[in-house]
């Protein structure tokens, strides 16, 4: 296998590093195939492949003693460990010898990195995060949850658009329904920012190949109103935890009952096949980690709490975003958009 055909993974990064992060690389390399840069401490990480047959499989180590810790600053901590392994897994992208990097570490930090290795797709004012919420029938990206807490009603735009390309690409979503957040359907709710990028959406749609539907309330992101939802980091990070703790509440009950007596226990014994399906949608082990859209190739940040089947997924996910050239298309659609974008520094 060519050293451009693996994906690197911050080996050290996550709260059940390193055990879990390389179990989870040893998985994805097994079932799908991928090769993988273990990045982080030599030793600890031999120690933790001794325990599988990994006979065959491409699991290269890049050694760093440097690893950024969960409550450390994000830039500064990124300035100061220029060998940090979430920086370095990233570097193997930006020289060409990763498709993509993954980390389940300091999120902010890997945002940071990302930035300082990858940098921005011209024509990009602020990259985002984009999370992927289960549907009735298939996902639904809400973008931005937590990268941009404020946001100019342009920032929007562009985020309505590497949504609908993430969404068509990775999940094979033919024309998304792209939707705006906001507190009624009627084009005149909302605050400002919401109007104002309500009129950017529906004035730049045809020219971007956007399915803009206009204004979704938040019942619609579990509903499938939408394929892509856009608003800011702010909201979409309120969101993105409430839907966390809803479902967290709501199996924990639904558990809880099941277990109460002896009718309920039988009952569940019926239910159960049913139930371990709509449990396996809801985890998000399922999705791997969320891409950050806008940078300069394809980095996946995964929660600091994946197991190896969220890191198994987060792998095979950073790998399909290179091969499908999410990033090349978002630059390509973006250059429509460039007389609009003030395109700062970060």
């Amino acid at each position: 296998m060519s050293a451009a055909a693996r994906v690197a993974l911050d080996a050290m990064g996550g709260d059940n590093a390193p055990g879990q992060i390389v179990l989870g690389a040893v998985q994805a390399a097994r079932e799908y195939g991928i090769g993988v840069y273990l990045v982080g401490r030599e030793d600890t990480i031999r120690g933790e492949l001794a325990r599988y047959d990994t006979q065959g499989l491409d699991l290269p180590i890049i050694h760093t003693d440097e690893v950024i810790e969960m409550d450390e600053h994000p830039a500064s901590a990124v300035r100061r460990k220029k060998n940090a392994s979430m920086t370095l897994a990233l570097q193997q992208v930006r020289d060409g010898a990763a498709l993509g990097a993954v980390s389940a570490g300091n999120s902010g930090a890997m945002m940071a990195a990302s930035l300082f290795a990858l940098g921005r797709i011209s024509g990009v004012d602020r990259p985002a995060l984009g999370g992927l919420f289960p549907t009735r029938d298939n996902v639904c990206m809400v973008i931005d949850i937590g990268a941009n807490t404020d946001c100019k009603p342009e920032y929007l735009l562009q985020f309505a658009l590497m949504g609908s390309i993430y969404i068509e690409r990775i999940f094979s979503v033919s024309s998304p329904r792209v939707g705006l957040l906001a507190n009624g359907e009627e084009e005149t709710k909302g605050n400002e920012q919401v109007q104002q990028a309500h009129r950017l959406l529906k004035a730049n749609a045809a020219t971007l190949g956007l399915n803009f539907i206009g204004n979704v309330e938040g019942r619609d992101i579990p509903a499938g109103g939408a394929d892509v939802v856009v608003c800011d980091g702010f909201v979409g990070n309120v969101v993105l935890k409430l839907s966390e703790g809803l479902a967290e509440t709501l199996l924990g009950m639904l558990r809880a009952q099941m277990t109460s007596s002896l009718p309920s226990k039988l009952a569940a014994a019926v239910l159960r096949p049913g139930l371990r399906k709509v449990i396996k949608r809801l985890d998000y082990a399922e999705y791997g980690g969320v891409p950050l859209l806008g940078v300069k190739g394809s980095a996946i940040i995964s929660h600091g709490r994946s197991n190896a089947r969220a890191i198994k997924n987060a792998l095979r996910v950073a790998r399909q975003t290179a091969e499908t050239n999410v990033a090349g298309a978002i630059a390509e659609g973006l250059t429509k958009l460039q007389p609009q974008s003030s395109n700062p520094t970060p």
